[in-house]
C-alpha cells in the first residue's frame, strides 16, 4: 500500500531546532513575565521597573498576565504532544498582538527603552508563526 505525503512542505531539521529554541526562549519569558503580574500587585511592579502599572487597573494586569501564561503555555504544548499543534501558531500570533500593544503603551509613556525588547519579542513571535507555517509544520498525532 502506498502512502500520499498530504503535507508538501519538507521539514528541515535545522529550521526545526531553531524554531524550538525560539519557542522555548519565548515561552521562558512569558511564563516569568505573565507569572510575575499574576503574584504580583501594582505597587510591587512599579517597584520592579513596570512604572505602566501604577494607573492600570487591576484586573487588565492579571488579564494580560493570565494572556501571557496561556500564550506560554500554548507555544509548547500543542507542539509537544501534537495535539492540535496549530494552537502554537495561534498562541505565537496573539503573543505578538500583546507585543505590539505593550511597545505602543510604552511609545505613549515615552519610555522607549524598553521598545527594543518589544520587537525582539514580537520578531522571535512572528519567526515561530512563519517557520511552524512554512519551513518546519508539526503534523497532527494521528
Amino acid at each position: 500500500m502506498t502512502t500520499i505525503d498530504t503535507n508538501p512542505v519538507k521539514t528541515s531539521k535545522g529550521w526545526n531546532i531553531g524554531l524550538w529554541v525560539a519557542q522555548a526562549l519565548l515561552a521562558a519569558m512569558f511564563l516569568m513575565a505573565g507569572a510575575t503580574k499574576l503574584m504580583s500587585g501594582s505597587a510591587e511592579l512599579v517597584a520592579m521597573g513596570m512604572g505602566w502599572a501604577e494607573n492600570a487597573p487591576f484586573l487588565l494586569i492579571k488579564f494580560i498576565g493570565l494572556a501571557e501564561v496561556a500564550g506560554a503555555l500554548g507555544l509548547i504544548l500543542p507542539s509537544v504532544t501534537r495535539i492540535m499543534p496549530n494552537l502554537t501558531k495561534l498562541a505565537a500570533a496573539g503573543l505578538a498582538v500583546i507585543m505590539i500593544l505593550a511597545a505602543g503603551l510604552h511609545i505613549a509613556r515615552g519610555e522607549l527603552e524598553v521598545v527594543p525588547m518589544n520587537v525582539i519579542l514580537f520578531a522571535l513571535a512572528a519567526l515561530v508563526i512563519w517557520g511552524r507555517m512554512n519551513k518546519a509544520p508539526i503534523a497532527p498525532r494521528d
